[in-house]
């Protein structure tokens, strides 16, 4: 058993967060200080860490909950990413969208497990994050996108699912571009601000729940039956902890852990002026998935701003140059001018890039790692819908409840372990750039 745990790796200020500037300012942050006891502490305010403690908290009301963040709640990785809920199976780091009947089906009930707990919160205490039940649009631009997504339509037959066909017409009249020849609607995706979405969540959790922000763990260790944390002003100790740091969990080295700190990149328009929202066309919230996994993401939000993600890069070390978002931004620019070229004088005012979690095998981390000590680490592209069901989950199986849904996840594959560096760095960014390269046109 591990006596000693140290924090190696913290959020850095990976560009401007569009969805987090376009916020009011937030509340000042409360940080850890002086000595401070609590029965849990969870490590990690992103999805899967608000779910968690929300969940401790609902089973628990008796108990003491910290919930402890690097940064702030929203401004970093969980507000970062593209704000889908996905439902359905799309495994991002295989060549393929569907697996098998049953895998599928299972990952379907995780997904929407996930969905239905956030969904249920948002709408009992009013937060105001967009939340949309609109579904998404898979599109392809060529006859190889096409051929994807009759795949993944097979598929989602296979698994009794819905969804329906639009030719190059329907899909214009809801993108107001004619750069999609065909698009798979899927009704199931919700979709979000997602910073707003990460503040509600941290603002309304119960009132046995202390939130702390700009609180980094820089150790832990054992001190007879309890955990003491240490941080930059003060120390926490607890009875047990729930580590949710996801991509911050990666370890390189000499105990590697098969966790891949992938970053994403996106960009966010200014406001369009009425002028510019009447040329454009096409409905006023929509949100679009390539049909190549590694293509370009878009989504027009009800603020009348166009949101555009593409263009991976491995960072082990968890943070990026201003040399890989002014390539991003680059990237972005060309994606949005081919998409919206009736849009020309609409710049990109945010970029930014966030990590995902991933694994060369599509494993995760959940359970007790430790006397005391449980994680829920490693969403594989599927952050806020497999993040929020897995912190959820593991509260429950914290408190000792068992269910299929734990079961799932505790039966999930470990992380293949990865070839040692600088190996394993130049063997992801080449299936990173091949992947990248082979999506052409979806870019």
């Amino acid at each position: 058993m591990a006596s000693k745990l140290d924090f190696m790796r913290f959020p850095a200020p990976d560009g401007v967060n569009g969805w987090w500037e376009s916020l009011p300012p937030a509340a000042p942050a409360k940080g850890v200080t002086d000595e401070q006891r609590f029965d849990f502490v969870v490590v990690g305010g992103g999805i899967t860490g608000l779910c968690a403690a929300r969940r401790l908290a609902e089973l628990a009301p008796d108990a003491s909950i910290a919930l402890v963040e690097a940064d702030r709640i929203g401004r970093s990785t969980a507000g970062r990413n593209s704000g889908f809920f996905v439902d359905l199976p799309h495994d991002i780091s295989s060549e393929s969208y569907s697996r098998s009947v049953e895998a599928d089906k299972a990952d379907v009930r995780l997904q929407r497990h996930g969905i239905d707990y956030v969904r249920s919160t948002v709408k009992t205490y009013g937060i105001d994050c967009d939340w949309r039940d609109d579904g998404k649009y898979h599109a392809s631009v060529n006859k190889k996108g096409h051929a994807a997504l009759t795949h993944f339509a097979d598929g989602l037959a296979r698994i009794g699912e819905a969804c329906e066909w639009l030719d190059e017409n329907a899909i214009a009249k809801v993108t107001g571009t004619r750069f999609y020849q065909s698009a798979l609607f899927t009704p199931g995706c919700s979709t979000v601000q997602p910073a707003a979405l990460m503040r509600g969540l941290a603002a309304t959790q119960p009132s046995n729940v202390t939130v702390f922000e700009m609180s980094a763990v820089k150790g832990m260790e054992t001190r007879g039956q309890t955990k003491l944390l240490s941080f930059a002003n003060g120390t926490i100790e607890a009875q047990r902890v729930v580590l949710c740091t996801n991509a911050y969990a990666a370890t390189f080295g000499g105990h590697p852990n098969g966790l891949l700190p992938v970053y994403t990149f996106a960009s966010m328009s200014r406001v369009m002026s009425d002028e510019e929202i009447a040329r454009l066309g096409g409905t006023n919230s929509w949100a679009l998935i390539p049909a190549d996994p590694m293509g370009t993401t878009v989504r027009r939000l009800a603020t009348n701003r166009i949101c555009v993600r593409n263009h991976f890069a491995f960072r082990p070390n968890l943070s990026v140059s201003e040399g890989d978002l002014a390539k991003a931004k680059h990237l972005h620019q060309r994606s949005f001018d081919r998409r919206f070229p009736m849009l020309k004088d609409v710049e990109l005012q945010y970029t930014w890039g966030g990590a995902l979690c991933l694994s060369a095998n599509n494993g995760a981390l959940f359970g007790q790692r430790d006397d005391g000590v449980y994680e829920a680490v490693g969403c594989n592209g599927l952050g806020l819908s497999r993040g929020s069901a897995a912190g959820k989950l593991i509260a429950e199986h914290a408190l000792g409840q068992s269910n299929d849904l734990i079961n799932q996840l505790l039966q999930q594959p470990h992380p293949r372990s990865l070839p040692i560096r600088p190996i394993a760095d130049v063997a992801v960014s080449a299936a990173i750039w091949v992947k990248e390269f082979s999506a052409g046109a979806e870019l």
